[in-house]
């Protein structure tokens, strides 16, 4: 077992409940695998009912010690996470990598990422303002900004601290607790984040972390009474569970369900530019995030020359191999994952697609992990499986257009809704894109520009709600409406 993970109690890692490690009620556990070469890296706790009962009946204390503290002293505690985020950077970094299999200088920039989420809401704590509305002069009409109490998040592999922390942040800096249910892959980094919580003085209960599979954690924490707002990061198919568990309890809930992002590019565009920043958009954590740009639609006059440059450009800059190494794409996150991306490809050869690049598992030295070539489809069509379904690996497909309106239609002609990028040097062209897109984010010549002050959150299937900026507050917090007579 990897000595980065020293801390943990023995055998494994336990849940954070109550400002400690508490071990399992069924004493069960689970081993996490580095995806670099399949080898056990840590175990963590495999939690149950009873695990979450108790971090639930602790956040609800843990919410009322919070409520006595004064929105500023909120606003000073969370900066003081930021601080200690920072200051064990390079710790949580590395096993950040050890779980997920991230280059090194990704895990370290998803490290200061989410301290900046600490500090960004730590600014807002003491300034949730309610309004007073004009009304009768008679009565004083006014509104005031609540916590819900106890929330949820439920968040992926992906991107794990960064994704907590861009959910516990507002929570916290709203006045909620927080239950948090990392996913069974990739929990070190959410256990060292609420022992940090617990470091910067804030009270025990207000983050707690229970850990396990989804359907013996994340089920019956969305169902307890006691949690009033989820949050969750994944699949269509978990959301929609979750969503119908939120319908039947009433309570509201975020939900970022992924996407399949066009990038579209325009025959006046700068093609170089464009090509350049294709590569990232696609392979970037090796094609694991809902925003990647995977379906380039791209007009016929250049789709050759565009094709060119891209491969061209993947060949000069993406290296592959583990995250330690820090190379420009790490190993995908399971075997699981690795297999679904090669049965896409697959799919897409049977469908008739041109596979230009790549398509296929690396072995030799890279053998005992979850690595693949970055992979390129052309002569695509919007109508195949592999230019419909998230693939979630390095797995892109070129698709041509003649005209702005059938790039518009095939750009909307998805169940996603999420991110898209649009490169052409005519602004009003841009802007006509921009408004005509059904999606939550549109790029114009740059492809993941801003970061976490920009609202983020998708139209369709990919999701409800927003996450990121003052946006991302609303989402913890009720409005209460005060009518007084005098």
């Amino acid at each position: 077992m990897n000595e980065l993970y020293s801390w943990a109690p023995s055998p494994g890692a336990g849940h954070f409940i109550d400002g400690r490690f508490v071990t399992p009620a069924s004493g069960a556990y689970i081993d996490c695998l580095d995806p670099a070469n399949g080898q056990v890296v840590m175990r963590i706790a495999r939690g149950g009912s009873l695990d979450v009962e108790h971090a639930v009946a602790s956040a609800a204390e843990g919410f009322k010690a919070w409520q006595a503290v004064k929105p500023y002293r909120r606003g000073q505690a969370l900066t003081r996470v930021a601080f200690l985020l920072r200051e064990h950077a390079e710790r949580l970094a590395q096993i950040e990598t050890l779980d997920t299999g991230h280059p090194i200088t990704r895990s370290r920039r998803d490290i200061e990422t989410s301290a900046r989420y600490f500090e960004f809401y730590a600014g807002i704590a003491d300034k949730i303002h309610g309004e007073v509305i004009p009304a009768d002069l008679d009565y004083l009409t006014y509104t005031q900004r609540e916590p819900f109490g106890v929330t949820a998040q439920i968040v992926p592999w992906n991107a794990p601290l960064h994704q907590l922390a861009r959910g516990v942040a507002p929570s916290l800096a709203a006045g909620n607790a927080v239950v948090a249910k990392p996913s069974e892959l990739t929990s070190g980094t959410a256990l060292e984040l609420a022992r940090l919580i617990i470091d910067a003085g804030m009270p025990p209960g207000l983050l707690n972390v229970v850990t396990g599979f989804g359907a013996e954690v994340g089920q019956p924490l969305c169902e307890h009474d006691a949690v009033r707002q989820i949050t969750f990061t994944g699949s269509v198919e978990t959301g929609r569970a979750i969503m119908a568990i939120a319908a039947r309890r009433i309570i509201p809930v975020t939900t970022e369900l992924g996407g399949k992002s066009p990038f579209i590019v325009c025959d006046d565009a700068d093609l170089a530019v464009a090509a350049k920043a294709a590569v990232p958009a696609l392979f970037t954590l090796s094609g694991q995030t809902c925003s990647a740009g995977t379906r380039f639609l791209v007009q016929r006059s250049i789709v050759e020359e565009f094709t060119a440059r891209f491969i061209a450009e993947t060949r000069a800059t993406v290296t592959v191999g583990p995250g330690k190494e820090d190379r420009m794409m790490g190993p995908l996150a399971s075997e699981q994952q690795l297999a679904m991306a090669l049965h896409y490809v697959e799919a897409g050869r049977s469908e008739g697609a041109t596979l230009a690049m790549g398509g296929a598992r690396l072995g030799g030295e890279l053998s005992g992990g979850y690595f693949m070539e970055p992979t390129l489809f052309t002569n695509a069509r919007n109508d195949m499986k592999i230019a419909r379904e998230e693939i979630f690996g390095p797995v892109g497909v070129i698709i041509p257009f003649d005209d702005d309106a059938e790039a518009l239609h095939m750009a909307n002609d998805s169940e996603f809704g999420l991110v898209a990028g649009i490169w052409t040097r005519d602004f009003p062209r841009a802007r006509r894109f921009a408004n005509a897109l059904e999606c939550g984010q549109v790029f114009i010549n740059n492809y993941r520009g801003v970061g976490l002050e920009a609202p983020f959150g998708g139209y369709k299937h990919s999701g409800l709600g927003r996450e990121k900026g003052l946006e991302g507050l609303r989402s913890y917090l009720q409005t209460k409406t005060i009518i007084a007579q005098g």
